[in-house]
């Protein structure tokens, strides 16, 4: 079969590898579609051991499988089910298994991949193999988040800090939420005019800081984003941290240490949360399927993430041939 092997500084080959082999309570998946995420810009900077992508869709491909053929979306985290936090639910925070689909075992710009039968989650007939991807992190790890600040900030005027997938996501569905008027940073005068589109208004750094906003959705990873969140959410409101870094480097002002406010963070969603994400996916169908800006086989990858690396689109597709 072929796969993506990412070498570091932008380099990525397709190559001839050995076909998966599942192992118990594993079965085979054929890539549909596999997202691209900007937390993937890491394995493209720095080169990666196993073939990376971690939102995927595909149809389960075991002959004799009771589940033989039916389309699937992969949930990422490979949960124990047994442990604490999985028998509570929390099945992203597992800690019987700190293994990543797409990270510490192959995930999805290959053809086909191995995946345990548990984190495969069904997809609807009237879900489109383009769309389901969306339910992973831009839908589910945005909602997790939004979801866990309406416990403390049930509504009002948000900031959203990036208008890459993750932060577009997230005003759509602080929208569906019944947050607004949504606010939106972003430095990519393509993706800051999309954000626009979707009904967020543009503002500037300088005006964000004077905010008091009641919720601000930092979704960079960059430590100017995180310090200008920090400067921004107003009291008793809430930061939602979305964005992944390798380190922080902060100052706490005065404004900042003069305030009380909640800090939340959210790696990604709960299983539970699939049937709501599929419904925030159905109510807003169309302007999700606008993020959709390009799609690619194998041999088109490495052109398309260095365009979405600069910024140049918004949440393109590898669809394998």
């Amino acid at each position: 079969m072929k796969a993506a092997k990412f070498h570091g500084q932008g380099r990525i080959t397709i190559e001839e590898v050995a076909a998966p082999v599942p192992g118990e309570g594993e079965v085979t998946v054929r890539v549909a579609a596999c997202a691209l995420c900007g937390s993937d810009f890491r394995p493209w900077r720095q080169g990666w051991p196993v073939t990376s992508g971690h939102e995927i869709a595909g149809r389960i491909e075991q002959p004799g499988h009771p589940r033989h053929g039916e389309r699937v979306v992969v949930y990422i985290p490979v949960f124990c089910g047994r442990c604490e936090d999985c028998t509570a639910g929390r099945t992203q925070l597992c800690t019987g298994s700190r293994e990543l689909l797409g990270w510490q075992r192959p995930g999805g710009y290959a053809e086909v991949l191995v995946a345990p039968e548990r984190c495969l989650l069904p997809v609807p007939d009237d879900i489109p193999d383009a769309l389901a991807p969306l339910l992973l992190d831009t839908i589910g790890t945005a909602a997790h988040g939004i979801r866990q600040a309406k416990r403390v900030v049930p509504g009002g005027r948000a900031l959203v800090l990036g208008a890459g997938p993750i932060g577009l996501g997230a005003i759509l569905v602080l929208s569906r939420l019944g947050f607004g008027p949504i606010d939106v940073i972003d430095p990519t005068r393509y993706r800051a005019e999309f954000a626009t589109s979707l009904g967020a208004l543009p503002t500037t750094p300088e005006q964000a800081a004077t905010g008091r906003y009641p919720l601000v959705v930092e979704a960079t990873g960059k430590d100017a984003a995180r310090q200008l969140a920090l400067e921004a959410v107003g009291p008793e409101g809430a930061i939602v941290q979305l964005g992944e870094s390798d380190a922080w480097s902060l100052t706490e002002t005065r404004s900042i240490r003069l305030k009380d406010f909640f800090l939340i963070r959210s790696f990604y969603f709960p299983i539970g949360d699939y049937a709501a994400n599929l419904e925030l996916l159905r109510a807003d169908r169309a302007r999700y399927a606008r993020l959709v800006d390009e799609q690619v086989e194998l041999d088109g990858l490495e052109a398309l993430f260095a365009a979405f690396a600069r910024g140049e689109r918004l949440k393109p597709l590898l669809v394998p041939a």
